[in-house]
């Protein structure tokens, strides 16, 4: 029994097309290659063949953006400088 084939149009960003158009090119394969390997993933697997969640910030990434937020809502308590050897001096003072 020969295999049937079906058309499947979508709409892609076009940036993101181009970019995965070129990674895919460098491994050897061309869009509707992957997408016939990614959705037999999807059969094999009986559902997505990797990970989909949302991205969760770490700690850190939390306790950095507290901190700018700090520094934008009250500039009156961090210092400014207007070049490089102003940071610098501050930096290398004493005080």
């Amino acid at each position: 029994m020969a295999s049937m084939t079906s058309a499947i149009n979508i709409n892609v960003d076009t940036e993101i097309k181009n970019e995965a158009t070129t990674i895919l090119k460098g491994l050897g394969l061309n869009m509707s290659t992957f997408i016939n390997m990614a959705l037999t993933q999807v059969v094999k697997r009986n559902g997505v063949p990797f990970e989909v969640v949302n991205p969760t910030p770490s700690k850190e990434t939390l306790e950095a953006l507290k901190e700018v937020n700090e520094m934008i809502n009250n500039p009156e308590k961090y210092p400014r400088y207007n070049n490089w050897n102003d940071l610098k001096e501050s930096l290398l003072s004493d005080d």
